[in-house]
């Protein structure tokens, strides 16, 4: 039997290429523990009393410049999902602006930190989206302290557990709407002038805006609201070349979750009856989704939603 030199040569290089392929393959049931511990907490909370630690690509991401040169605004961004957020942009090459509530402004300082690590420009501005006023000029500082605006990422939100209609008060209502729906609507109002072609528009809506979840009723309608926001505006912008979409988390591991009223027995329950993984997801593992919709190739997504939820469709 003959052997072929230049085809035993290509073979190895075949089999090496897969060896190193699946080097880089992560593992979804072991990447990360499948039991938490809940600090005791209320609203708004800080993402540093968590242990074990919450995951937003602190020492995890790694990006590769699918946004170099990009200017984004992100509410929320200082912990949880905005700021993985934030991370993943400033590590793509983007700069990052990131709005967030007085009260975290520890939070915000580590962002400062992990942003202009990545050598891009950083720039923290505080205030209560609930404030008309404060979401257009929010957009404008932004606008003006990074020479331009071309992705804006309306992520901050509120939520509280109520499982009784009747014992949901107005406050609570105007507060969720203001803080998930107004405000998002206030800031696309303000930024959409600015933004040149090719820019992106994201809201967080959620997974409550398609699943039943009896004690998120105000909460669940907001989602359902930006989901519907993201279509329509879509459509509307989509001739400026500005593109509009939404981004559905399911459950994550966030300080969002005590602020929201949930409990260590509550997350755990869900967590053992709805996802397959049999645990919630990181910040980090949603953070690629808010990267691909922003990136400039991606010109054909208007108006959809993007959801990464742990497999919480069976809930």
């Amino acid at each position: 039997m003959k052997f072929n030199l230049g085809t035993i040569l290509i073979g190895l290089v075949h089999i090496t290429n897969v060896v190193a392929d699946s080097e880089s393959l992560i593992d979804p049931r072991t990447r990360f523990p499948d039991r938490y511990t809940l600090p005791n907490q209320t609203f708004p909370g800080l993402q540093s009393n968590w242990n074990p630690p919450i995951d937003s690509g602190e020492q995890s991401y790694v990006g590769n410049g699918r946004l170099k040169g990009r200017k984004a605004l992100i509410t929320g961004g200082d912990s949880g999902i905005g700021r993985a957020v934030a991370i993943a942009y400033a590590r793509e090459g983007a700069d990052v602006t990131i709005n967030y509530l007085p009260e975290e402004q520890s939070d915000a300082d580590e962002v400062r930190r992990y942003v202009e690590d990545s050598g891009v420009k950083f720039h923290g501005i505080p205030g209560n989206l609930r404030n008309e006023t404060f979401c257009t000029d929010l957009v404008q500082q932004a606008y003006t302290a990074m020479g331009g605006l071309d992705i804006l990422v309306s992520n901050a939100g509120v939520a509280t557990n109520q499982p009784n209609i009747s014992e949901i008060s107005g406050e609570q209502i105007r507060r969720t709407f203001e803080t998930n729906v107004y405000a998002s609507l206030f800031l696309s109002r303000a930024a959409a002038p600015l933004m040149p072609a090719g820019s992106s528009i994201m809201f967080t809506a959620s997974t409550t805006g398609r699943l039943a979840v009896p004690y998120l009723v105000d909460y669940s309608a907001t989602k359902a609201a930006l989901v519907s926001m993201a279509r329509t505006l879509g459509v509307q912008l989509a001739p400026k070349g500005i593109r509009v979409n939404a981004i559905a988390p399911g459950m994550t591991y966030t300080n969002f979750l005590t602020s929201q009223g949930q409990t260590q027995e509550s997350v755990e329950a869900f967590a053992t009856a709805f996802l397959p993984l049999g645990r919630l997801q990181q910040p980090v593992e949603v953070s690629p989704l808010y990267v691909l919709v922003a990136a400039g190739e991606n010109t054909a997504s208007i108006g959809s939603v993007y959801s990464s939820n742990g497999g919480d469709s069976g809930f």
